[in-house]
């Protein structure tokens, strides 16, 4: 009987232990001669057999099963639980198996060593409280189907328990699983290979879930502009939150954190070192780029960190310290190469030198001659020639002032997005597609210039910090900071038939028309040198000086995103009342400057009309921008809009007007 005890419990039930697939091993129940008590004592020991069959066929299945897997890799959902990390898992398992299995064999050399030993003994040698836990374990992967590194954080979680033997058990189990996060972490941040078939580590490819929701639920809140309302002020008030609801991923977007398969016991902060490291690698390996300038962006150093990995895996223990320590000096190199590579060999200043003279208007004087030579084409909805004589009306702007760069003008190109284009873009390459109204989202945009856009070929490796979105944000502000400039330029050409006129006998509505000029003049020009001086002088000196003091390249990063989204905040693109308001106060002078140069005469009376409606708007528009600048300045919240408030009000007469320009 013992030795029908001793090959139950290593897993091969017979006549008098029975195997049954619900209730696991027990004693037979045709066994009179056996006292209760005996019975209770062999019931206990079939317990750890029951819990031995079940890991045994856990092992066995799901070994065999990531075999099998491999041949099915796109339908995992379809064949259950599988991958490297439940493989590994059940190598841990078995190997925890094994101290239980030499007992059992040291128990049969004991037992015919001396026939007289009881069942207690087998009772009192076999550990009664390592497979229980264990099996909570087990279970808790099957039922919750876990996968990938979440293996990690159960197994870990369980392991912070009171009991030693579990403990021990569970961080050798957990120190094998381990070993495959290694492996992934060599392979990706050393040669920027991401080894993921089944989705299993925390590292993947494509952008982040969240980013596409908080962009959708940004876009559909809209703040109106009848007032200030207390959410609206709150907004005012919290712009330090929109900025950084709106700050720009870094990334190229190819790689992205998948946050739900971290460890709680690896902080986030290191994660994102670890996709950095491994983005940087895999850019390089896969541009073929000379080596003698790129060179190796690990400097030469892999081995030497493919080592001290191996040696982190080789400890019992997980320490986040060390693990810390070599994660940040594998980034420190990686980010040290990338700022000689950028500032140094890319010239990185003279790109966003680049950057600044022409999507934030730097070169002034360009974007004056342009204004002037497509003003006329671009009034008109844009057709499908429109970009095309932009761009010839760019480059002979470039040629007036002696811009002629031969090497920088092929890089930039004026675009306009006119009806269709999108559609003809996506339907292009397929037969039988929809038609273009059914295709394109968009409305026709009423003039050229509200479609107008710039572009930048921008030169390997820098188009790892000017990223398309990046690029689509400085549009953003290109667009914004043109319409300005052409409204004041529309509002200097009105003061210039004002004085071709000022000997002509003038009327009463001459003068309410030029000093509607005035007004929008003084509010425009304050607002234009706000933008190029306050903000785009002082943010940019601020850019270079923080380049210039760091050697690297994430500092070079982070800078370059505070400096964009400030430029954003500060311009009161993100700020919506503000933003909404300034742009009714462009389209107002813009309709002014229409009207006073379509008629050179007096105004008739329906003339007089419109001017008498532009003066109502402006002065409406004027004063819910002061009641805006003001109740934030009260507040004393945002110093870019009190700066703005001191340059409209330095000499307080906007204030005596009652917050109203043009009464």
């Amino acid at each position: 009987m013992i030795h029908e005890l001793l090959l139950a419990l290593s897993g091969y039930p017979g006549t008098i232990f029975t195997w049954n697939k619900r209730t696991g091993l027990q004693v037979s129940q045709d066994m009179p001669f056996l006292h209760p008590s005996e019975t209770s004592v062999l019931n206990r020991l079939c317990k750890l057999g029951s819990d031995y069959i079940r890991f045994t066929e856990f092992i066995e299945q799901h070994t065999g099963h990531v075999h099998q897997q491999e041949h099915h890799t796109n339908q995992p959902n379809q064949t259950g639980l599988h991958g490297i990390y439940l493989r590994a898992f059940c190598t841990g398992l078995d190997s925890m198996l094994q101290p239980y299995r030499q007992a059992l064999l040291d128990l049969e050399q004991e037992f015919l060593g001396d026939p007289h030993l009881t069942i207690s003994h087998v009772n009192y040698k076999l550990d009664q409280l390592l497979f229980p836990s264990v099996m909570v374990v087990v279970e808790t992967i099957k039922s919750q189907k876990i996968h990938g590194c979440q293996i990690l954080e159960t197994v870990y979680k369980h392991s912070c328990g009171g009991l030693p033997p579990v403990r021990i058990a569970l961080e050798k189990i957990l120190a094998v699983c381990h070993g495959v996060m290694y492996k992934q972490l060599a392979a990706w941040m050393l040669h920027g290979l991401l080894l993921d078939q089944s989705e299993e580590f925390f590292v993947k490819q494509g952008p982040s879930a969240g980013g596409a929701a908080a962009n959708q639920e940004e876009d559909e809140e809209d703040l109106g502009l009848g007032g200030l309302s207390g959410k609206q002020l709150r907004e005012l008030q919290d712009l330090r939150l929109i900025e950084e609801e709106n700050m720009l991923a870094p990334s190229l977007q190819q790689f992205s954190l998948r946050t739900e398969m971290l460890p709680s016991y690896i902080p986030i902060r290191v994660a994102e070192k670890i996709l950095f490291v491994g983005e940087s690698v895999q850019m390089f390996e896969n541009h073929n780029h000379s080596p003698s300038r790129a060179g190796s962006i690990l400097k030469h150093q892999e081995d030497i960190f493919a080592a001290e990995l191996h040696k982190l895996k080789q400890q019992p223990l997980f320490s986040l310290v060390d693990f810390e320590n070599l994660i940040d000096h594998i980034r420190s190199t990686v980010a040290e190469h990338l700022w000689t590579l950028m500032v140094e060999e890319s010239d990185l200043l003279e790109q966003l030198k680049i950057i600044k003279d022409f999507y934030l208007l730097g070169r002034g004087e360009l974007y004056q001659v342009f204004i002037d030579l497509a003003q006329q084409m671009l009034k008109t909805p844009p057709t499908a020639v429109t970009e095309h004589d932009v761009n010839v009306a760019f480059q002979q702007a470039a040629h007036k002032v002696l811009l002629d760069d031969d090497n920088l003008l092929p890089l930039l190109h004026l675009t306009v997005d006119y009806q269709g284009k999108e559609s003809k873009d996506v339907t292009g390459p397929r037969d039988g597609a929809t038609p273009p109204q059914d295709t394109s989202p968009r409305e026709v945009p009423p003039t050229g210039w509200a479609a107008l856009g710039l572009a930048y070929k921008v030169q390997w490796p820098l188009h790892i910090l000017f990223t398309p979105a990046v690029l689509e944000k400085y549009n953003v502000v290109f667009r914004y900071l043109l319409s300005v400039r052409r409204v004041q330029s529309q509002l200097q050409h009105c003061w210039a038939l004002q004085m071709q006129r000022k000997h002509l006998k003038s009327s009463q509505t001459d003068a309410v028309k030029w000093r509607l000029r005035n007004h929008m003049a003084f509010l425009i020009d304050n607002l234009q040198y706000y933008m190029q001086v306050d903000v785009l002088e002082s943010q940019f000196s601020q850019l270079l000086q923080q380049i210039n003091s760091t050697r690297d390249f994430e500092s070079i990063r982070l800078a370059h995103d505070h400096f964009l989204s400030n430029l954003l905040a500060q311009s009161f693109i993100l700020l919506k009342p503000v933003f909404h308001c300034l742009n009714e106060i462009l389209e107002l002078c813009h309709n002014f400057c229409s009207l006073v140069c379509q008629s050179v005469a007096s105004l008739d009376e329906r003339g007089t009309s419109q001017l008498d409606f532009l003066v109502k708007g402006f002065r409406r528009q004027s004063s819910l921008l002061f009641k805006i600048l003001s109740s934030v300045r009260n507040h004393q919240i945002n110093s870019d809009l009190a700066q703005l408030l001191l340059r409209l009000d330095y000499n307080k007469y906007y204030t005596q007007a009652g917050g109203t320009l043009g009464r």
